[in-house]
């Protein structure tokens, strides 16, 4: 019976299904699921049973988008890959997949070697790798089928950000043709960087400085056009397309767009534009700057086109973009000019917990929620059939939740290495008790057992989406 965990008594969630069941678990695997009581569920013995009475047991939530260490602005995100994945596992998250740099003038490979280093060993959760390309020549070009091959299957492009990520349409159609032959998924920051540094310009040289205008100035109807250009631009490459961070009801309207004509074109959307808005970053005090993030957050009555999205499938992931600077120090580089805030909000852990709020609220099901926050990105990144569903021969990730409980988001109180909290006071509905990694409990009743070096590197097939 060596190795063997049982979860009895809860109410099991997958994006499929609902259903009392006890849980066996075996090597880090998921071995069985039996109605409690069961001939078959009475028979089983292991060396440790935890008890989800009354809890629900859903698998471990897959955050596609986070930013651990990235250098930016004159700065680097605050979270290193053991902060940023031990404040994940608290919140439920059992698997990250961060982005990976090329740096100008580098190639594909220095950049994912250099970000391997930054993540091996550190990690508490399991962890895969997108690449951004901020430099498209011949030579990155081929080694993006070297990439795929070796389950680096995603690659980030950026139409905003003219001299640091930027690439032009030549330079995107050229990645999108060479995904198309290789099965690797073009992920799009969607923002008319051209354009919008004009609008930044002009809004300094008029004195507007303070961060309200960061989301003035990346106008919605910048996101739209892009949105509609990169889906156009995949159209003539024959490729998929994956648009990051969605956060504007213009973009959206181009996705169903897209969408209804059959084309592969997917979305997310996060936390942040969901449950925040302008009304955060007009904040008094320079307070807003804590609310700077690229796509901008928007006027409040965007958040209803998102929430539809999300029922209707037209949106199929949320990740948290988790990209935090702290308010001392890194976020007051912008004082007096809105465009040196540095661009990021932290969320890794609360992205689980927002969302079930957004279940007691009535947004979405219980099994939608599971399956924007974990079944879906596991698709969409080739982590199926391992992660993020509970079924016979999957990775054993799994997070008991308290339904119940109640909780207040505050910087006194996560884990996150940032000096505040996107959220500060916000109550919520339902908490994360008690979560296992590959069998492996990581947090024992909201006590954290994890340790740096269980997380894993996880190669990733193409989009499952696609096959």
């Amino acid at each position: 019976m060596s190795g063997r965990t049982l979860v009895r008594g809860g109410l099991v969630i997958t994006a499929a299904e609902e259903m009392q069941a006890d849980v066996l678990i075996e090597d880090g695997k998921i071995a069985a699921l039996a109605a409690p009581g069961s001939s078959c569920a009475r028979g089983w013995t292991a060396e440790h049973t935890i008890d989800a009475t009354g809890k629900y047991v859903i698998p471990g939530g897959v955050d596609a988008h986070t930013h651990f260490e990235l250098p930016f602005g004159g700065t680097a995100s605050s979270d290193t890959f053991e902060t940023g994945t031990r404040a994940a596992a608290w919140g439920g998250t059992t698997t990250v997949v961060d982005f990976a740099v090329q740096p100008r003038g580098g190639a594909l490979r220095q950049g994912l070697d250099a970000w391997h280093a930054k993540a091996e060993g550190k990690c508490a959760v399991d962890y895969g790798f997108h690449m951004i390309v901020s430099d498209v020549h011949e030579g990155t070009l081929k080694e993006m089928d070297l990439l795929v091959e070796e389950g680096v299957t995603s690659f980030k492009l950026f139409m905003a950000y003219p001299g640091v990520f930027y690439s032009d349409d030549g330079q995107i159609l050229r990645a999108m043709q060479r995904a198309s032959g290789n099965g690797g998924l073009i992920m799009m920051h969607a923002e008319n960087g051209i354009a919008i540094d004009v609008l930044i310009e002009q809004a300094l040289a008029a004195g507007r400085t303070d961060p309200l205008h960061h989301g003035e100035v990346r106008k919605a109807l910048l996101e739209a056009e892009a949105t509609h250009r990169a889906i156009q631009l995949a159209r003539v490459a024959g490729s998929p397309l994956y648009v990051v961070h969605v956060s504007a009801r213009e973009a959206v309207a181009e996705l169903v767009a897209a969408r209804d004509q059959g084309l592969p074109v997917f979305g997310e959307t996060c936390p942040q534009y969901l449950f925040l808005s302008t009304d955060n970053l007009a904040e008094p005090d320079f307070e807003g700057a804590k609310y700077v993030c690229s796509t901008p957050l928007r006027p409040r009555e965007h958040q209803a086109a998102l929430w539809r999205a999300l029922r209707t499938d037209d949106l199929q992931v949320v990740s948290t973009d988790h990209c935090p600077f702290c308010f001392s120090g890194q976020k007051e580089l912008g004082r007096g000019d809105f465009s040196k805030i540095p661009n990021g909000l932290p969320g890794v852990e609360n992205r689980m917990d927002l969302l079930h709020q957004a279940v007691v609220d009535g947004h979405i099901s219980r099994r939608r929620w599971i399956e924007i926050a974990c079944a879906a990105p596991a698709r969409m990144f080739g982590l199926a059939p391992h992660k993020g569903t509970i079924a016979p021969g999957a990775d054993a990730d799994l997070v008991v939740y308290d339904p119940h409980a109640q909780q207040t988001l505050s910087a006194e109180t996560h884990h996150m290495n940032v000096d505040y909290s996107a959220y500060e006071g916000k109550r919520i509905t339902g908490q994360v008790e008690t979560v296992l990694s590959r069998g492996e409990t990581v947090i024992d009743r909201r006590r954290f057992t994890g340790r740096a070096g269980h997380g894993r590197h996880v190669p990733r097939s193409t989009c499952q989406y696609l096959a």
